[in-house]
């Protein structure tokens, strides 16, 4: 059984010695939150150690670490598999990484150089095009180099801590509603966000930047009405601050 996109050749090549568990790890993650590995299907541990040419234990090791975050589930029976996607879960990670972002956003505002601003305008500039292609790999790599600039300016591993469990579920709804959702506003939040930063405007760049995550996921769970009004209501409190 072949389980990832990447490993549909018979000659991929086998992982090194160095950190396998963290290595299956990530590629099993990149895989699930991709949808490469499908919501509900089924993950054996003996077939998965042939894959990556490794044996049972790292990739038993990953599967635990998976199931600790919520994206691989077992059952009794030795039953594994892949987590389904979970909307109303996602909705409430939208409103924490919206504070999340927003914070990082206050703290960095201020310490951000040219050299970063032309990254960030680089990165909004690949967004768009990867919009325009549809092409949903891209435009979310984009995303997350947009933003993780103003993670690594704010410099708070309680930040990074937080979010690296949360995201993963955004991700995922991300890439499975892709072509339904409208994303054509993100761009345009990020040059405003841009310009809120260049303009010495941190209070304004935070409510920006909240704005941002806390629309994109009003759009991504329109079709759950639990979790769209969480995030409408979110919204409307900001609003009324801003008011």
């Amino acid at each position: 059984m072949q389980y990832i996109g990447f490993m549909n050749t018979p000659h991929y090549p086998k992982l090194n010695r160095l950190s396998l568990r963290d290595q299956v790890y990530n590629m099993l993650k990149q895989g699930i939150i991709a949808l490469e590995l499908s919501p509900g299907q089924k993950l054996n541990d003996m077939e998965l150690a042939g894959q990556f040419g490794v044996s049972r234990t790292p990739v038993r090791e990953a599967l635990k670490r998976l199931e600790d975050e919520g994206l691989v589930e077992s059952f009794p029976g030795a039953v594994t598999r892949v987590a389904p996607l979970q909307e109303e879960a996602a909705a409430h990670a939208f409103v924490v990484a919206a504070a999340l972002h927003s914070l990082a956003a206050r703290l960095s505002a201020d310490q951000l150089t040219d050299e970063d601003y032309e990254q960030l305008e680089a990165a909004n500039m690949e967004l768009t095009a990867a919009l325009q292609q549809q092409d949903a790999e891209r435009a979310i790599a984009a995303d997350d180099r947009f933003h993780d600039l103003f993670l690594m300016r704010a410099a708070n591993p309680e930040i990074n801590g937080a979010l690296h469990s949360i995201m993963p579920k955004i991700r995922r709804l991300e890439y499975a509603k892709f072509s339904e959702a409208s994303r054509e506003q993100s761009p345009a939040d990020h040059m405003q966000i841009i310009a809120a930063c260049r303009q010495h405007n941190t209070a304004e760049a935070v409510r920006l930047m909240e704005q941002n995550w806390l629309s994109l996921g009003q759009w991504l769970t329109v079709q759950h009405s639990d979790s769209a009004s969480a995030l409408a209501t979110a919204l409307s409190a900001e609003e009324e601050d801003k008011g």
